[in-house]
């Protein structure tokens, strides 16, 4: 998705769609259609000898391929990287997996929670007196997975630009969430970090940098750490400085996390909003995702887009030259099957016998050549 807001083409390698009358994978539908943005569909047997053929050839005219199964699948199926850089010596080769393509856990099952557990990032997520909290799929598959793959595939596109040679990206989920905790492992490292789940300035232990619940049960976050801006927001609050303790006397942070709930709540969420609006106090109003597209920084930033009736987040980030866009909606499988073959130099008697003998598909019979 992200690369191609950015203006690539990203051509999906679908599967057949089932002729047997078997239900369609209901979560992958799901997750597709939330994710699926902007891609060309071929559906293609890849167990066939011909629909191999059809993905290598391609390949020829790809910078990259990203696969997201167990270590060895790819391999099994005959497009490995060995098999895919004979056919492309440049091609950049991306492995997405939870644990990495080698190493004790690499062929067991897991998923984003399993993956920010083992890399130290569940711990100290949530409140001291309960279970560590779930913080929905972003660390794991997103942030330490996604992202860092789309920067990793990048980077090494970029360098095969001057080299002329491919390589293997092998992204981990674990280990890009461990990466995304650097700051975290650091102050641990300098002894400045308690270890005990929401005891430190950010991670909810501090009464400067935590959430708190308003008159009409919604809630602020409040986010004011340097010392100007702690100053204004007691300002804003009504609060003198005097008559409390010290802003970094983590003594005193119970007993100021008290006054600031108190304080909070003598106002609804929007109250809260109006009056500090224009300040350097760090108060937003948290807002649900059906909220969210309507605030007026937002709108103003065009932050949202619709796209085949569903809002969603704009592409990101912005560029002044190239602007960034969704390039389509879904694509049902097997959508862009003859126009991806054509363009890699299929002719349309050769495509018509690989539809005909099962090994593609398309999605409207009117697309046939």
């Amino acid at each position: 998705m992200l690369l191609s807001d950015l203006g690539a083409e990203v051509i999906r390698v679908d599967r057949l769609p089932p002729t047997n009358g078997s239900a369609p994978d209901d979560l992958g539908r799901m997750t597709a259609d939330a994710l699926g943005r902007g891609r060309k569909s071929i559906a293609v047997d890849l167990k066939s000898s011909d629909g191999l053929g059809t993905v290598l050839t391609l390949l020829n005219g790809a910078d990259g391929l990203v696969e997201g199964f167990r270590p060895g699948v790819m391999e099994r199926l005959g497009l490995g990287p060995e098999a895919c850089h004979t056919q492309n010596p440049r091609l950049v080769y991306g492995r997405m997996t939870g644990w990495g393509q080698d190493g004790e856990m690499s062929q067991r099952a897991g998923h984003d929670l399993n993956y920010i557990a083992l890399a130290g990032v569940l711990d100290h997520i949530g409140e001291p007196d309960r279970p560590p909290t779930v913080p929905l799929n972003l660390i794991g598959d997103f942030g330490g997975g996604g992202l860092l793959l789309a920067f990793g595939m990048v980077s090494a596109m970029l360098e095969a630009k001057t080299s002329g040679k491919g390589q293997v990206v092998d992204a981990s989920m674990a280990e890009g969430s461990a990466l995304l905790m650097t700051m975290m492992y650091e102050l641990s490292g300098r002894g400045l970090w308690n270890h005990n789940r929401a005891a430190n300035m950010n991670d909810g232990g501090a009464h400067f940098y935590s959430v708190y619940a308003t008159a009409d049960d919604k809630h602020v976050a409040v986010a004011a750490m340097e010392p100007k801006f702690y100053a204004d927001l007691l300002d804003c609050l009504g609060l003198d400085a005097r008559a409390l303790p010290d802003q970094w006397d983590r003594e005193g942070w119970p007993a100021l996390r008290s006054v600031f709930a108190d304080v909070f709540r003598t106002r609804t969420r929007d109250e809260w909003s109006a009056l500090l609006e224009g300040t350097d106090s760090c108060v937003t109003p948290v807002l649900s995702m059906r909220e969210s597209p309507h605030h007026p920084h937002n709108i103003s930033r065009n932050a949202f887009v619709e796209v085949d009736g569903i809002t969603q987040p704009a592409p990101a980030p912005r560029f002044s030259r190239t602007s960034a866009q969704v390039q389509r909606g879904l694509a049902a499988p097997g959508q862009h099957t003859v126009e991806l073959l054509r363009n890699a130099g299929f002719g349309d008697e050769k495509i018509e016998t690989l539809l005909k003998n099962g090994t593609l598909a398309i999605s409207d019979e009117g697309a046939r050549p």
